[in-house]
């Protein structure tokens, strides 16, 4: 190891502001990895934010970490709740956050590692509003407008009332925007404050219309990138690697155990609550439901086909709404804090030359202020100060194509 690039790491660990390390990106982009080998080389542990691999079982589907590899670093919040029930993203940031300080305290750096972007983004920023319901499904928790029955309820009274309640904010919306309207009215039925002010206090307090200020002052945010094309082939890759490790039979072993009854009584198979929500229990259902002496006929090589191309092509749309998420939420947003873009290979490399150069800052991610980024200039003023530091880090082989 260089001795410039030993100064740095070593910058690292003796700081006296613990840096919060993120890291997200798609699927298949290799953060797991980079996880592991930056906690090993900066002395830190991986608080794992994947909302599927939070639950026990189904190790080769929601790929997580070999047993081999959590061995090589201390992981959190993996394999931890039962698979049958409801874990929403606010039991995640209550359990996590202890976590954090607790490292920070013990002067070992948190490192953030995984695909939910929303209980990502719980951890880093102050969300003044509490949404146990925030990402792609909803939670059995229900809210005071649910337990009231709005069922029948239509759009144009439900903003109605938002306008007599919150009228900044019923301007905004649609009246055919349901959801949001609902959510605005639930926001100040809560909080007995509109959700237009709470915007508002989160604007002021350093934050956005999207959440809060930084929790923790000194956060790195890495966003792993890959040139599409080069992803998809990764994510096929990974899936004939899945089926190479018995996938098939997990998947029969697990509905054997849990879906199994619940179809006998004619029950359909809900695929919206705990780890089912997983890629590839939809994909694999008309598959999973044939009577075992069917599977190994032509119908049932058919089905089993069609369940693979389906979970690859799944696989792939998932990539991409990460993807699209990490663009909406942070990139396109010039009122939240700014995050590196680059590839895994370099990402080592770029923490530690951060460090050495004296980067890091109070205020956010750089004391330079939030004009620093792998291409993303035009959120802000130009790159300023660091343009080589930013330039020597982009991987040009894997710009994206999104």
């Amino acid at each position: 190891m260089a001795e410039s690039q030993c100064q740095a790491e070593c910058a690292i660990m003796s700081s006296r502001v613990q840096p919060i390390l993120v890291i997200l990106g798609a699927t298949g982009t290799g953060k797991s990895k980079l996880g592991i080998e930056l906690a090993r080389r900066f002395r830190g542990e991986i608080i794992s934010a994947d909302s599927m691999q939070v639950y026990k079982g189904l190790d080769i589907i929601t790929a997580k970490v070999t047993k081999e590899e959590q061995a090589q670093a201390q992981h959190h919040l993996l394999d931890v709740v039962d698979p049958l029930r409801e874990f929403t993203v606010v039991e995640f940031r209550n359990r996590a956050l202890p976590i954090i300080d607790r490292l920070v305290k013990s002067a070992k750096m948190p490192i953030i590692v995984g695909g939910t972007n929303y209980y990502i983004e719980s951890l880093i920023w102050k969300v003044l509003v509490d949404n146990p319901n925030q990402g792609d499904f909803d939670s059995d928790e229900e809210s005071p407008l649910k337990i009231r029955r709005i069922d029948g309820t239509s759009n144009e009274e439900l903003h109605k009332k938002l306008m007599e309640v919150d009228p900044e904010m019923a301007s905004r919306l649609h009246p055919n925007n349901r959801r949001k309207v609902i959510r605005s009215l639930e926001i100040f039925e809560q909080h007995g404050t509109t959700h237009s002010e709470i915007l508002r206090q989160q604007r002021l307090a350093g934050g956005s219309a999207l959440g809060g200020p930084l929790r923790h002052e000194n956060s790195i945010i890495l966003w792993l990138t890959c040139n599409r094309d080069v992803l998809d082939r990764r994510l096929d890759a990974r899936v004939d690697s899945m089926l190479k490790a018995d996938l098939v039979q997990e998947l029969l072993d697990f509905h054997e155990r849990y879906n199994k009854d619940r179809i006998q009584k004619n029950e359909s198979a809900d695929y919206s609550k705990g780890i089912f929500q997983s890629i590839g229990f939809k994909e694999f259902h008309n598959y999973l439901i044939l009577p075992k002496q069917e599977r190994d006929s032509e119908t049932g090589q058919k089905l089993l086909k069609e369940a693979i191309e389906n979970l690859k092509i799944a696989t792939r749309r998932y990539a991409r709404r990460q993807h699209k998420w990490v663009r909406n939420r942070l990139i396109r947003r010039v009122d939240r804090q700014i995050l590196v873009c680059c590839c895994s290979a370099g990402a080592a490399r770029l923490l530690a030359g951060l460090y050495g150069s004296g980067a890091m800052g109070k205020r956010g991610l750089w004391e330079s202020g939030r004009n620093r980024g792998c291409g993303y200039e035009r959120r802000n003023a130009p790159c300023k100060g660091d343009e080589q530091l930013c330039r020597r880090h982009r991987c040009e082989s894997h710009r994206s194509q999104y």
